[in-house]
C-alpha cells in the first residue's frame, strides 16, 4: 500500500514539480485490505496516513501507517520507507524502493510475515496504454518473490467548476504472481489466536496441513481489475475507487476466491 501511495502522488500535480522539493500527505480508507489482491474470509476494513517528501534529483522519503477499524485497539501497522524515480525519457521511467513496516505481536494480516520489502518497478507510457512491471522481493519471517504485470489507460473525462478541477479515471488490468510461503505464518499466528480465546483444535497436524498448501512454488496468485475516478487540481486530489479480485486456482479456504474492495483517498501537496 506504501508503494501505492508514493505511486499516486506523482500524478496530483498538474505544474511541473521536478525542480523543486515537494511534500505530499494522504488519508485513505478502503472497505478492506488485500495483499497482491488476495484477502482473507476475515474482512478488515482501514483507514491509511501516508507523507512523503520528494527531492528533485529523484530520491524520496516516506513515513506511513493503518489502522483495522474492526481489530485491536493499538496502531495496526507503521511503516518507512526510502525510493529512488529516473525518468529515462519521456515515456520509460523506473524506481528503485524499500519499506519498513512494523507490526504488533499476532497480527491477522497476510502482510505480517515480511516486515521488508524492496521493489523495482519499471513504467512505460505507451500512446494508448501505459504498461508497467514490477518485481518485489519480501522477506521476515518468511521470504516471498512477486511480479505483478498492470495495464492501465488514462481517460480524461473533463473539467469541472469553472475549468479548474479535472475529472478522469484509469481502469487498469493487474496480474500478479509469487511465493506465498507468507501464508505459513499467517495460518500459525491465527491457530495460536483461536487456541488463546478457546476456539482452536489445539491439532498441531491440521496447522502442517494448511502450511503445507502455503509452500507452493511460484505460482499465479490473482487477477485485479481496478477503476479509480479522480478528481485533482493543481495541489489536491480526491479519488474514489473500486477494485475486483479472482484468486488464482490454488487458492486456499482461509483465502476468498474473490473480493470486491471499495475506497476513498484524498491527497494534498505542498
Amino acid at each position: 500500500m506504501l508503494i501505492i501511495c508514493v505511486w499516486s502522488t506523482s500524478v496530483i500535480a498538474q505544474q511541473d514539480s521536478t525542480k523543486t522539493t515537494t511534500a505530499t500527505v494522504a488519508l485513505l480508507y478502503n472497505s478492506d485490505i488485500s495483499y497482491y489482491g488476495q484477502a482473507t474470509t476475515e474482512r478488515y476494513p482501514y483507514i491509511l496516513a501516508n507523507a512523503t517528501v520528494r527531492f528533485p534529483f529523484g530520491l524520496y522519503l516516506s513515513a506511513g501507517g493503518y489502522q483495522l477499524l474492526n481489530y485491536g485497539g493499538s496502531l495496526s501497522e507503521a511503516d518507512l520507507g526510502i525510493g529512488y524515480d529516473h525518468d529515462f525519457n519521456d515515456k520509460w521511467n523506473a524506481s528503485l524502493s524499500y519499506t519498513r513496516s512494523f507490526f504488533p505481536k499476532s497480527s491477522p494480516l497476510l502482510a505480517a510475515a515480511n516486515e521488508n520489502n524492496f521493489n523495482l518497478t519499471s513504467t512505460y507510457k505507451g500512446k494508448w496504454i501505459k504498461t508497467s512491471l514490477a518485481a518485489d522481493y519480501a522477506l521476515g519471517k518468511q521470504q516471498d518473490f512477486f511480479l505483478t504485470l498492470t495495464n492501465s489507460k488514462e481517460i480524461d473525462l473533463g473539467y469541472f467548476l469553472n475549468g479548474n478541477n479535472l475529472i478522469s479515471i484509469e481502469p487498469a488490468i493487474e496480474i500478479v504472481a509469487g511465493t506465498r510461503h507468507f501464508f505459513e505464518t499467517y495460518i500459525v499466528e491465527k491457530e495460536k489466536r483461536n487456541n488463546g480465546n478457546g476456539k482452536g483444535q489445539g491439532n498441531t497436524q491440521t496447522v502442517i496441513t494448511y502450511t503445507d498448501v502455503a509452500k507452493n512454488s511460484f505460482e499465479l496468485l490473482s487477477y485485479n481489475f481496478k477503476i479509480p475516478l479522480t478528481l485533482s487540481r493543481s495541489n489536491y486530489m480526491f479519488e474514489a475507487n473500486y477494485q475486483f479480485s479472482i484468486l488464482g486456482s490454488k487458492s486456499n479456504s482461509d483465502l476468498k476466491s474473490h473480493n470486491s474492495i471499495f475506497g476513498l483517498a484524498f491527497y494534498y501537496q505542498f
